[in-house]
Protein backbone atom coordinates (compact mmCIF):
# COMPACT_ATOMS: atom_id res chain seq x y z
CA UNK A 1 0.00 0.00 0.00
CA UNK A 2 1.58 3.44 -1.13
CA UNK A 3 0.64 6.62 0.93
CA UNK A 4 -1.89 7.31 -1.89
CA UNK A 5 -4.12 4.19 -1.64
CA UNK A 6 -7.50 4.97 0.07
CA UNK A 7 -7.57 3.18 3.42
CA UNK A 8 -10.61 0.64 3.67
CA UNK A 9 -13.42 1.80 5.49
CA UNK A 10 -13.63 -1.43 7.54
CA UNK A 11 -10.22 -1.80 8.13
CA UNK A 12 -10.81 0.42 11.82
CA UNK A 13 -13.36 -1.97 12.48
CA UNK A 14 -11.94 -5.18 11.94
CA UNK A 15 -8.48 -4.31 14.44
CA UNK A 16 -11.42 -3.11 17.28
CA UNK A 17 -12.73 -7.16 16.62
CA UNK A 18 -9.46 -8.53 16.97
CA UNK A 19 -8.97 -6.75 20.13
CA UNK A 20 -6.55 -3.71 18.59
CA UNK A 21 -8.31 -0.54 19.31
CA UNK A 22 -4.88 1.71 19.78
CA UNK A 23 -3.81 0.54 16.07
CA UNK A 24 -7.32 1.45 14.83
CA UNK A 25 -7.29 4.67 16.95
CA UNK A 26 -3.93 5.39 15.31
CA UNK A 27 -4.49 3.95 12.09
CA UNK A 28 -3.81 6.70 9.42
CA UNK A 29 -1.19 8.14 11.38
CA UNK A 30 0.75 4.93 11.43
CA UNK A 31 0.24 4.36 8.10
CA UNK A 32 0.98 7.73 6.96
CA UNK A 33 4.58 7.41 9.16
CA UNK A 34 5.30 3.41 8.02
CA UNK A 35 4.85 4.86 4.60
CA UNK A 36 7.32 7.73 5.20
CA UNK A 37 9.74 6.32 6.91
CA UNK A 38 9.78 2.81 4.87
CA UNK A 39 9.15 0.52 7.50
CA UNK A 40 9.74 -3.10 6.90
CA UNK A 41 7.24 -5.16 7.72
CA UNK A 42 8.86 -6.48 11.09
CA UNK A 43 9.13 -3.04 12.06
CA UNK A 44 5.81 -2.05 11.62
CA UNK A 45 4.34 -5.23 13.27
CA UNK A 46 6.94 -4.34 16.05
CA UNK A 47 5.36 -1.12 16.33
CA UNK A 48 1.71 -2.04 16.46
CA UNK A 49 3.00 -4.64 19.40
CA UNK A 50 4.60 -2.60 21.23
CA UNK A 51 1.97 0.14 20.89
CA UNK A 52 -0.88 -2.38 22.07
CA UNK A 53 1.45 -3.44 24.94
CA UNK A 54 1.73 0.20 26.48
CA UNK A 55 -1.93 0.96 25.77
CA UNK A 56 -2.43 -2.03 27.52
CA UNK A 57 -0.73 -1.25 30.36
CA UNK A 58 -2.29 2.31 30.89
CA UNK A 59 -5.20 0.62 30.78
CA UNK A 60 -4.42 -1.87 33.31
CA UNK A 61 -3.19 1.21 35.98
CA UNK A 62 -6.44 3.01 35.40
CA UNK A 63 -8.36 0.01 36.42
CA UNK A 64 -6.47 -0.63 39.55
CA UNK A 65 -6.75 2.74 40.62
CA UNK A 66 -9.75 3.24 39.92
CA UNK A 67 -10.32 0.13 42.19
CA UNK A 68 -8.17 1.55 44.95
CA UNK A 69 -10.62 4.79 45.30
CA UNK A 70 -7.88 6.43 46.48
CA UNK A 71 -9.74 10.12 45.78
CA UNK A 72 -7.64 13.45 45.77
CA UNK A 73 -4.15 13.66 47.59
CA UNK A 74 -0.98 15.61 47.64
CA UNK A 75 2.20 14.21 46.15
CA UNK A 76 5.03 13.43 48.80
CA UNK A 77 7.14 15.99 46.99
CA UNK A 78 4.55 18.47 48.90
CA UNK A 79 5.11 16.78 51.90
CA UNK A 80 6.38 19.43 54.66
CA UNK A 81 9.02 17.66 56.12
CA UNK A 82 10.10 20.14 58.74
CA UNK A 83 6.59 21.09 59.73
CA UNK A 84 6.62 17.65 62.00
CA UNK A 85 8.45 18.01 65.41
CA UNK A 86 8.36 14.52 65.42
CA UNK A 87 8.80 12.53 61.97
CA UNK A 88 11.69 9.86 60.62
CA UNK A 89 12.07 10.81 57.00
CA UNK A 90 14.21 7.96 56.27
CA UNK A 91 11.35 5.18 57.42
CA UNK A 92 8.77 6.77 55.33
CA UNK A 93 10.88 7.16 52.68
CA UNK A 94 12.21 3.08 53.06
CA UNK A 95 8.12 2.17 53.30
CA UNK A 96 7.48 4.38 50.11
CA UNK A 97 9.58 1.81 48.52
CA UNK A 98 6.90 -0.29 49.08
CA UNK A 99 9.05 -3.94 50.32
CA UNK A 100 6.54 -3.79 52.75
CA UNK A 101 4.30 -4.95 50.48
CA UNK A 102 6.52 -7.73 48.83
CA UNK A 103 7.20 -9.45 52.47
CA UNK A 104 3.22 -9.32 53.41
CA UNK A 105 3.73 -6.71 56.32
CA UNK A 106 2.18 -3.36 57.86
CA UNK A 107 2.90 0.09 57.94
CA UNK A 108 0.74 1.88 60.59
CA UNK A 109 1.03 5.47 60.88
CA UNK A 110 0.30 7.08 64.30
CA UNK A 111 -0.24 10.89 64.38
CA UNK A 112 -2.75 13.54 65.45
CA UNK A 113 -4.74 14.71 63.40
CA UNK A 114 -4.04 17.10 60.46
CA UNK A 115 -0.30 15.65 60.26
CA UNK A 116 -0.14 14.28 57.14
CA UNK A 117 -0.72 10.34 58.12
CA UNK A 118 -3.09 10.56 55.49
CA UNK A 119 -1.58 11.90 52.68
CA UNK A 120 1.39 9.13 53.09
CA UNK A 121 -1.23 6.31 53.30
CA UNK A 122 -2.88 7.36 49.85
CA UNK A 123 0.64 8.10 48.20
CA UNK A 124 1.96 4.59 49.23
CA UNK A 125 -1.51 3.13 47.70
CA UNK A 126 -0.87 4.90 44.32
CA UNK A 127 3.41 3.72 44.56
CA UNK A 128 1.56 0.58 44.90
CA UNK A 129 -0.84 0.74 42.35
CA UNK A 130 1.85 1.86 40.01
CA UNK A 131 4.46 -0.84 41.18
CA UNK A 132 1.71 -3.22 39.60
CA UNK A 133 -0.16 -4.02 42.87
CA UNK A 134 -3.95 -4.12 43.68
CA UNK A 135 -4.88 -1.82 46.26
CA UNK A 136 -8.23 -0.74 48.39
CA UNK A 137 -8.61 2.55 50.23
CA UNK A 138 -11.60 2.99 52.66
CA UNK A 139 -11.79 4.62 56.46
CA UNK A 140 -12.69 2.51 59.16
CA UNK A 141 -16.15 3.55 59.48
CA UNK A 142 -16.85 2.79 55.83
CA UNK A 143 -15.55 -0.41 56.53
CA UNK A 144 -17.40 -1.47 59.56
CA UNK A 145 -20.92 -0.12 58.02
CA UNK A 146 -20.27 -1.90 54.93
CA UNK A 147 -19.42 -5.17 56.94
CA UNK A 148 -22.53 -4.54 59.28
CA UNK A 149 -25.27 -4.05 56.40
CA UNK A 150 -24.97 -7.37 55.65
CA UNK A 151 -28.23 -8.94 56.20
CA UNK A 152 -26.68 -12.98 55.43
CA UNK A 153 -23.78 -15.01 56.25
CA UNK A 154 -23.08 -15.49 53.07
CA UNK A 155 -23.62 -11.93 51.63
CA UNK A 156 -21.02 -11.01 54.69
CA UNK A 157 -18.26 -13.82 53.53
CA UNK A 158 -18.43 -12.33 50.11
CA UNK A 159 -17.62 -8.85 51.23
CA UNK A 160 -14.89 -10.06 53.98
CA UNK A 161 -13.34 -11.47 50.34
CA UNK A 162 -13.83 -8.28 48.77
CA UNK A 163 -11.32 -6.56 51.83
CA UNK A 164 -9.13 -10.20 51.73
CA UNK A 165 -8.11 -9.55 48.18
CA UNK A 166 -5.93 -6.48 47.53
CA UNK A 167 -2.77 -6.30 47.44
CA UNK A 168 -2.70 -3.49 49.95
CA UNK A 169 -5.89 -2.55 52.20
CA UNK A 170 -6.01 0.66 53.54
CA UNK A 171 -7.49 1.58 56.56
CA UNK A 172 -7.95 4.91 57.23
CA UNK A 173 -8.87 6.75 60.41
CA UNK A 174 -8.92 4.43 63.41
CA UNK A 175 -9.43 6.00 66.41
CA UNK A 176 -11.81 8.84 65.63
CA UNK A 177 -15.48 6.82 66.46
CA UNK A 178 -15.71 4.03 69.22
CA UNK A 179 -17.04 0.76 67.71
CA UNK A 180 -18.81 -2.21 69.87
CA UNK A 181 -17.65 -5.74 70.17
CA UNK A 182 -19.63 -6.49 67.03
CA UNK A 183 -17.89 -4.11 64.63
CA UNK A 184 -14.54 -4.66 66.07
CA UNK A 185 -14.93 -8.94 65.62
CA UNK A 186 -15.75 -7.74 61.47
CA UNK A 187 -12.19 -5.66 61.58
CA UNK A 188 -10.75 -8.94 63.21
CA UNK A 189 -12.25 -10.81 61.30
CA UNK A 190 -10.54 -8.79 57.77
CA UNK A 191 -7.03 -8.15 59.74
CA UNK A 192 -7.21 -12.15 60.50
CA UNK A 193 -7.72 -13.17 56.91
CA UNK A 194 -4.88 -10.73 55.62
CA UNK A 195 -2.32 -11.41 58.41
CA UNK A 196 0.70 -12.79 56.88
CA UNK A 197 -0.88 -13.10 53.63
CA UNK A 198 -1.67 -9.48 52.89
CA UNK A 199 -0.13 -6.11 53.69
CA UNK A 200 -2.28 -3.09 55.87
CA UNK A 201 -1.45 0.22 55.68
CA UNK A 202 -3.60 1.65 58.94
CA UNK A 203 -3.81 5.10 60.30
CA UNK A 204 -4.71 6.16 63.48
CA UNK A 205 -4.91 8.91 65.86
CA UNK A 206 -4.05 7.31 69.00
CA UNK A 207 -1.47 5.13 70.42
CA UNK A 208 -2.11 1.30 70.70
CA UNK A 209 -2.20 1.90 74.50
CA UNK A 210 -5.09 3.68 74.08
CA UNK A 211 -7.26 1.92 71.64
CA UNK A 212 -9.44 0.46 74.53
CA UNK A 213 -11.30 3.97 74.45
CA UNK A 214 -12.29 2.45 70.64
CA UNK A 215 -13.15 -0.79 71.30
CA UNK A 216 -14.40 -0.56 74.86
CA UNK A 217 -15.96 -4.22 74.91
CA UNK A 218 -14.14 -5.90 72.44
CA UNK A 219 -12.34 -8.87 73.82
CA UNK A 220 -10.45 -9.03 70.45
CA UNK A 221 -9.01 -5.93 70.88
CA UNK A 222 -5.88 -7.21 72.28
CA UNK A 223 -5.75 -9.95 69.48
CA UNK A 224 -6.09 -7.34 66.70
CA UNK A 225 -3.07 -5.11 67.78
CA UNK A 226 -1.28 -8.59 67.50
CA UNK A 227 -1.94 -9.59 64.63
CA UNK A 228 -1.67 -5.93 62.96
CA UNK A 229 1.63 -5.29 64.53
CA UNK A 230 3.59 -8.21 64.39
CA UNK A 231 4.96 -7.68 61.13
CA UNK A 232 4.56 -3.81 60.72
CA UNK A 233 6.71 -0.51 60.38
CA UNK A 234 5.33 1.72 63.04
CA UNK A 235 5.33 5.23 62.25
CA UNK A 236 4.92 8.18 64.17
CA UNK A 237 4.58 11.64 63.97
CA UNK A 238 4.02 14.35 65.94
CA UNK A 239 3.18 18.03 65.94
CA UNK A 240 0.94 20.41 65.40
CA UNK A 241 -1.76 20.40 62.53
CA UNK A 242 -1.02 21.47 58.96
CA UNK A 243 -4.91 22.28 58.62
CA UNK A 244 -4.81 24.39 62.09
CA UNK A 245 -1.78 26.26 60.97
CA UNK A 246 -3.22 27.17 57.03
CA UNK A 247 -6.21 28.51 58.79
CA UNK A 248 -4.40 30.47 61.30
CA UNK A 249 -2.66 32.25 58.09
CA UNK A 250 -5.56 32.70 55.97
CA UNK A 251 -7.37 34.44 59.03
CA UNK A 252 -4.12 36.46 59.26
CA UNK A 253 -4.31 37.28 55.56
CA UNK A 254 -8.08 38.18 55.38
CA UNK A 255 -7.32 40.53 58.65
CA UNK A 256 -4.64 42.21 57.02
CA UNK A 257 -6.59 42.49 53.58
CA UNK A 258 -9.49 44.24 55.85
Amino acid sequence: MTSLDPIPTTLSDHLRQLGLPQTAADLNDLIARATQKRWSPAVLLETVVRAELDARARQRVERRLKEARIGRFKAMADFEWTWPKQIHRPSVERVLTLDFVTKRENTILVAAQGLGKTMVAKNLLHQAVLAGHSARFITASDLVLDLTAQETARALERRLRVYARPSLLCIDEIGYLSYDAHAADLLFQVVSRRYEQKSIVLTTNLAFKEWSTIFPNASCAVALIDRLTHHAEILTIDGESYRKREAELAQKARRSAT
